[in-house]
């Protein structure tokens, strides 16, 4: 085929390839560097010339990764072969550089072979005889026989010799490649350097290093990604030392680059029924030198309501990582909270302390001990009045296998919440669960479609409505639970008197798509359900549909989402949501 491209810098770019497959030849013009200096409008002759040499080494690489190595390159400026012009005298115009290039004959691996391999090596099932002989391959399997020998400790395993023999009569290509497996290592120090504020100490301590174990590479990976995981480092490198230990150890040395101590942000969330929400944190990232966290966020929130009142809350958090454990972070947290809805006006505050442990790279597990104050007023004409007094056990566990937290395409999600409550003052004993629950399945290229789904469910079980605290009841409607339908518009009316309720219920399907690279549309369908009991007694549920637009952010998509009620009385016309982030 003969691309004959638009004049750019130089007259004329002509790009021939005979033989190989329509991938090859698609593969060898983007990688092209004249190509690129082209489109780039690159003019100077003498930078072209220099090009126009390095292209022989560009383009001949890419005959090996597909198997190709008996292939005619020949690069042609203004007649003349790019190889044969002296660098001293280089063109002083170009008008015309024609790239004429033959893939020749596909090699075969003859031989194939390479060791000694560590016991239970699996190599790639291309590198046999036979099979296709791509550079790649030879590549890949050199990585695997040395990563099988470091698993089992040899950190220093490479490969000392090869001899690789293109036999172009057969069009076979025969590899032999010889390792050393070198001696077997325990881990010695981690080393840190480059850290300004943080303690050294409390490096070594988040890292985890298994200090007298087996060498393995996993370890070393999991050590550089829980101090990654603190927040408290930009850049964090664990190499291997040079040369082992006298007694058979190997020290990592760790290099981090600190981030900014602090970090102040702000959002606004809006809806039609419940208003604007305005939300700011001030963040410090490593407050004691131990890569300890401590956030304060501040929020007002029901700015324009049409139902309601005005809402405020001012929340503290404190973590400390590597508590106990590599693993084991220890969090603090305090809350004060005002907030007015059309069936109650609550103040509360609330303190925590708790463990949060982290077993692998999917699944945490929570767990803590609180205590809740809140000063409540329902009922009809909010003539009801309750001060709560609580003790609390909560419990969480979080699974998530999603392939991206801000935008997932595939995976699923699963957080799972548990709190037994003793009620000391004006509240019943019982326990409060909820479950949520997510899916995202991707569909065509490059996953240019998703389908996602949500389940929620939520139990109060053994208090009553009116010795529950009202931050524990559940209502349906809104962005996080039903679109379409006005915030906290479905409860339960007991008695006559309207409140949140016991049992609860939720189901959003959404479909995703992109639409360009910035741009998304989504359409989306909901439903929820309250019930006076956990399950059970008077119930209600309502639905809401709509469609979404999504407009990609350095921060996350800003979502803009417009529902309708199709199921219920609670509705109320159009509802209006904008935030940053997807929905789910």
């Amino acid at each position: 085929m003969v691309l004959a491209q638009p004049a750019a810098g130089f007259e004329d770019l002509r790009f021939s390839v005979t033989g190989g497959s329509s991938a090859l030849d698609r593969d060898l013009q983007q990688a092209s560097l004249l190509r690129a200096a082209r489109d780039d409008g690159l003019s100077d002759p003498f930078e072209v010339f220099t090009i126009a040499r390095a292209e022989y080494g560009q383009l001949i690489g890419l005959f090996y990764e597909a198997g190709y190595y008996a292939p005619v390159i020949s690069i042609r400026i203004n007649g003349r072969e790019a190889a044969d012009i002296s660098p001293l005298n280089p063109p002083d115009t170009i008008d015309v550089i024609d790239v004429q290039l033959s893939a020749g004959p596909p090699f075969v691996f003859g031989r194939a072979q390479i060791g000694p391999l560590a016991p239970e090596t699996d190599l790639p099932d291309g590198f046999a005889p036979g099979r296709s002989a791509r550079s790649t391959i030879i590549r890949d399997t050199a990585e695997v026989a040395i990563d099988g020998w470091r698993d089992l400790g040899h950190a220093k395993a490479e490969p000392v010799g090869q001899q690789i023999t293109a036999r172009h009569t057969a069009q076979e290509l025969d590899v032999d490649v010889s390792l050393d497996p070198g001696p077997r290592f325990t881990f010695g120090k981690l080393r840190p350097s480059g850290q300004e504020r943080t303690r050294p100490n409390r490096i070594v301590k988040i890292a985890g290093l298994p200090t007298g174990e087996v060498f393995s590479p996993d370890d070393v990976q999991r050590a550089a990604e829980r101090l990654r995981r603190t927040g408290t480092f930009a850049s964090v490198a664990l190499r291997e030392a040079e040369d082992g230990n006298p007694d058979g150890s190997l020290d990592i040395n760790a290099a981090v680059v600190e981030a900014p101590l602090r970090r102040i942000g702000a959002s606004i969330e809006l809806d039609t029924e419940s208003g604007a929400k305005l939300t700011g944190f001030w963040l410090h990232r490593n407050l004691l030198g131990g890569a300890e966290r401590f956030r304060i966020e501040a929020m007002v929130g029901g700015l324009a309501a049409r139902r309601g009142g005005r809402d405020y809350r001012l929340a503290l958090e404190f973590s400390r990582p590597a508590t106990f454990t590599p693993d084991t972070t220890l969090n603090l947290g305090a809350l004060v909270e005002n907030e007015r809805e059309d069936d109650f006006i609550a103040r509360r505050a609330r303190l925590d302390i708790g463990l949060s442990h982290r077993f692998n790279d999917q699944l945490t597990f929570g767990a803590g001990i609180g205590a809740l104050v809140e000063r409540a007023r329902f009922g009809k004409d909010l003539d009801i009045r309750r001060n709560y007094r609580l003790l609390l056990l909560p419990l969480s566990v979080e699974w998530d296998r999603r392939d991206d937290e801000r935008a997932p395409t595939s995976g699923t999600y699963l957080q799972a919440e548990l709190t037994p409550f003793l009620g000391i003052s004006a509240a019943d004993s019982g326990a409060r669960a909820y479950l949520d629950a997510r899916s995202y399945y991707g569909v065509g290229e490059d996953d240019r479609f998703v389908l996602a789904g949500r389940a929620q469910a939520g139990a109060i079980i053994g208090a009553n409505i009116d010795r529950t605290p009202r931050d524990f009841l559940f209502y349906s409607g809104g962005g996080g639970s039903v679109r379409g339908q006005p915030f906290r518009s479905l409860g339960v009316s007991p008695d006559g008197v309207r409140s949140g309720g016991r049992g609860f219920a939720a189901l959003s399907l959404e479909g995703r798509m992109r639409a360009t690279e910035t741009i998304g549309l989504t359409a989306f369908a909901d439903a929820g359900y309250v019930s006076e009991g956990a399950f059970t007694g008077p119930s209600g549920w309502h639905a809401g549909a709509g469609v979404g637009l999504r407009y990609e952010t350095p921060v996350g998509p800003l979502r803009l989402d417009v529902g309708m009620p199709v199921r219920g009385d609670t509705g109320r016309g159009p509802q209006l949501y904008l935030g940053i982030g997807q929905a789910f």
